[in-house]
């Protein structure tokens, strides 16, 4: 196997677009109703594609801060730009870049067989041995019956019948978009009593506070994203929610939460009763 130097497609994948150019032969993972319903807005299946990356995640950057001394009452620590005691930043950022190369790859191969998007994208990270991590994106390229082609293919994970109503409806999917925060709160004096078997049935404060944190910073960098690829809107399709524990230290307890918001942007492209049906003639949007 040839190197690689992380430019472009993997030299496998690269090869499987040469052999798609000679044969001709082409593949989908739509189901019958998803080819129908992108068929009647003028989309055309042209393969399946796909991009991964391996990516290592072993620093994560954890601090603790003042907030570890004890006591009562004492604040999140997030993975914003807000935050004085930034604990995940290096991991988020490593998330993100797992997915935004897993996306960009795949795109890319669809760029390659011609396509102008890829709809029902399945967007997922699995750890594998130790610290290493694999982040695959993969969905059914499409092509328009029209003369104009978009600067770049659109991607959405929305179902190929789900696409084909929203474009009905005077929509089109722009982009995916992403949205990840995690965060760090300690286990003070409130929370432990909170958390204890003798407490009954109480709410634990603290740990709604964490939950509550991360899953708004998670919606808010998800707007952010919407915000960055021009879109009006977004379709959020799946919000994850990830809670862990870790001892830094003798007596000394934190909680972690983790939270991933996924959806598909999109671009309103008429506003009358009834759509065009060439809707691909509208989808730029930069």
């Amino acid at each position: 196997m040839p190197d690689w130097d992380g430019a472009g497609l993997p030299p496998a994948a690269e090869a499987r677009m040469e052999r798609f150019a000679r044969s001709g032969l082409r593949t989908s993972l739509l189901p019958v109703a998803g080819a129908a319903g992108i068929e009647a807005v003028g989309l055309s299946p042209v393969g399946e594609v796909m991009g991964t990356m391996v990516q290592r995640i072993s620093w994560q950057g954890f601090g603790c801060g003042y907030y570890g001394m004890g006591g009562y009452g004492y604040p999140v620590a997030g993975n914003g730009p807000d935050y004085r005691f930034i604990g995940y930043r290096p991991y988020v950022e490593a998330l993100y870049r797992g997915y935004r190369t897993a996306l960009r790859r795949m795109t890319y191969e669809a760029t390659r067989l011609g396509a102008d998007g890829v709809v029902g994208v399945r967007l997922t990270a699995d750890q594998m041995v130790g610290p290493n991590r694999e982040f695959v994106a993969l969905g059914t390229a499409v092509r328009a019956r029209t003369e104009r082609r978009p600067g770049k293919p659109f991607t959405t994970d929305l179902a190929g019948q789900d696409v084909a109503k929203l474009m009905g409806a005077g929509w089109v999917p722009a982009a995916i978009g992403i949205g990840i925060s995690v965060a760090i709160r300690h286990d003070d004096g409130l929370t432990r009593y909170q958390s204890s078997w003798g407490a009954g049935n109480m709410e634990v404060s603290g740990y709604t506070q964490l939950v509550t944190h991360v899953r708004e910073e998670a919606r808010t960098r998800f707007e952010h994203a919407v915000s960055e690829v021009g879109a009006d809107g977004a379709i959020v399709s799946r919000m994850t929610m990830n809670v862990w524990s870790i001892e830094p230290g003798e007596g000394h307890r934190d909680h972690v939460a983790e939270s991933e918001v996924f959806g598909t942007t999109i671009a309103r492209f008429h506003r009358g009763p009834v759509a065009p049906t060439s809707t691909l003639t509208f989808l730029p949007l930069r």
